[in-house]
């Protein structure tokens, strides 16, 4: 959003006169529809150049000629909006709006319109006071953000301080979290929704009816003094997902240096066989399926965790600990980095075969083979051990590929509760036994093998296979009729020390499949 050079006043004066109260009414009423096209046919003439707006249609002024300023208009002329930018230079800023909307000077803008939307940034704020009087009484929506310097170093908010300067007037922040290219894409390609805090309810209700017309969703955030929250909102930079990144990344770094000890130091240390070539690709692809499948078990470990804990205290209505609360609420972020650690692995095993090292293992082979004069090598064991392997690798990352297409809002908002819960709990557990199967195939008899306690360290298989056994194994457990009773039964209401007794249905299967683990 960029702002013209104002001339500065003092800010620490407010703009206007005596405060004084006034409710305002929205000009027409405000079409709802979230499919509206970007520019109005009704706008358009039959040689494609957008026509006057009809004098009917609600007026909105724009305070400011920067990026998101146009996109404001463009998006406004297209739901159907008589639109008014007001400028210290309309000649120069007229050929970058719609034809449709009106760029004037800030008086002119500002003196018909009932909502007015600043879009120029804070520190000139104060080089609208010269309007107070044109602005008293009108609905003021602030679309600004501050950076995050900026958001540290003043307590109050924009439209905190905006409402300072211009006590006369009724200020709403809305629309700060939504980026010019959504406003001119349409919400179908971005973020519908858009947090509006005000001290009226009534200017609150107008700017919703205005965000509903534009095709937006808008969410009540409460009093004026929530825009600080709201101005923070674009700050973040995926605030869900920074610890199952550290997990991830954390997983990596320990299991690339456990093989970097067993595959590449080993040999030099103890053979003196320099395999360092190996660090770029083949560790990076031994790594990548351990985070992928201790991660996949981690979404599935909470819950058990959970579970036991219900079945211990005998009732529901007692809060998990907070590190369990949000080990929970993470698990969608966890779950789709061990579908991309599981795709990178697909990509990089692909790539094997590519390397020049591999075609010269392939010929001191043949080499070898040649020499001790065996003109045919097949080891049927081996054989069906890698076709089984790699069946049960593909099949666990297609039903991976699925809870991940699955865990998306346009995919999830389509499929109910039942639909939604069975291809995340039933399977995605599918996806872990997968996993497992695969795991065991690629290890078979290695664990058990003195050669392969390299530096005295188990293979890595090993490893990765605790978590998600204890998982597989708990779940087997709950799925016990005993246990599943009971949890079925503190599912439904049903307490401990309670005194109230509890009968479940006659159709117990009905009670299972509206209770996942």
């Amino acid at each position: 959003m960029a702002a013209e050079a104002p001339a500065e006043q003092d800010p620490a004066l407010g703009c206007g006169e005596s405060p004084n109260t006034t409710d305002h009414q929205p000009a027409t009423k405000m079409s709802g529809e979230m499919d509206k096209p970007l520019i109005s046919r009704r706008l358009v003439d039959s040689d494609g150049s957008l026509a006057e707006a009809s004098s009917v249609a609600p007026k909105v002024g724009i305070l400011g000629t920067g990026d998101f300023a146009r996109s404001l208009a463009t998006r406004l002329v297209g739901s159907g909006f008589n639109v008014v930018v007001g400028s210290r230079n309309p000649k120069r800023m007229v050929g970058l709006f719609p034809s449709a909307a009106q760029v004037t000077f800030q008086v002119e803008a500002v003196s018909s319109p009932e909502v007015i939307f600043v879009a120029v940034f804070r520190e000139h704020y104060s080089s609208l006071c010269g309007l107070s009087s044109q602005l008293a009484g009108k609905i003021l929506v602030d679309v600004s953000n501050p950076t995050e310097q900026e958001h540290l170093q003043h307590r109050e908010s924009n439209a905190e301080y905006l409402a300072s300067l211009f006590p006369t007037c009724t200020v709403v922040k809305a629309f700060n979290v939504i980026s010019a290219w959504t406003l001119q894409a349409g919400p179908r390609d971005g973020n519908r929704q858009v947090p509006i805090c005000s001290d009226q309810p009534e200017a609150k209700r107008v700017v919703s009816e205005l965000a509903h017309a534009m095709g937006f969703m808008p969410v009540d955030m409460g009093s004026l003094a929530s825009a600080r929250e709201v101005e923070a909102m674009p700050l973040h930079l995926l605030p869900s997902w920074k610890v199952p990144a550290l997990l991830a990344l954390g997983l990596f770094v320990f299991f690339y240096a456990y093989n970097f000890i067993r595959d590449v130091l080993q040999p030099y240390v103890q053979e003196d066989k320099n395999k360092f070539y190996k660090l770029p690709l083949s560790v990076v692809n031994t790594t990548l399926p351990c985070v992928a499948y201790v991660l996949l078990s981690l979404v599935y470990l909470p819950g058990m965790l959970a579970a036991a804990l219900q079945l211990w205290r005998g009732t529901k209505y007692r809060r998990f600990p907070d590190w369990l609360d949000h080990w929970l609420q993470h698990r969608k972020q966890i779950g789709l980095l061990s579908f991309f650690c599981a795709a990178l692995h697909a990509l990089y095993s692909v790539c094997l075969p590519v390397r020049i090292s591999y075609r010269y293992d392939l010929v001191n082979l043949a080499l070898q083979q040649v020499l001790s004069n065996k003109s045919h090598l097949w080891v049927e064991e081996n054989v069906w051990r890698m076709e089984i392997y790699l069946s049960l690798g593909v099949l666990a990352l297609g039903t991976l590929s699925l809870l991940a297409v699955t865990s998306l809002p346009s995919i999830a908002n389509s499929l109910n509760w039942r639909e939604f819960s069975f291809v995340q709990s039933t399977l995605g557990f599918v996806a872990l036994v997968l996993s497992t199967l695969h795991t065991l195939t690629y290890g078979w008899t290695r664990a058990f093998e003195e050669r392969r306690y390299k530096f005295y360290l188990p293979p890595t298989f090993t490893l990765t296979l605790l978590v998600p056994c204890v998982v597989i194994l708990a779940k087997a457990l709950f799925l016990l009729p005993c246990l599943s009773r009971r949890l079925s039964r503190i599912r439904r209401g049903w307490e401990k020390d309670s005194s109230v007794k509890f009968t479940l249905p006659m159709d117990h299967t009905l009670t299972q499949k509206t209770s996942h683990v």
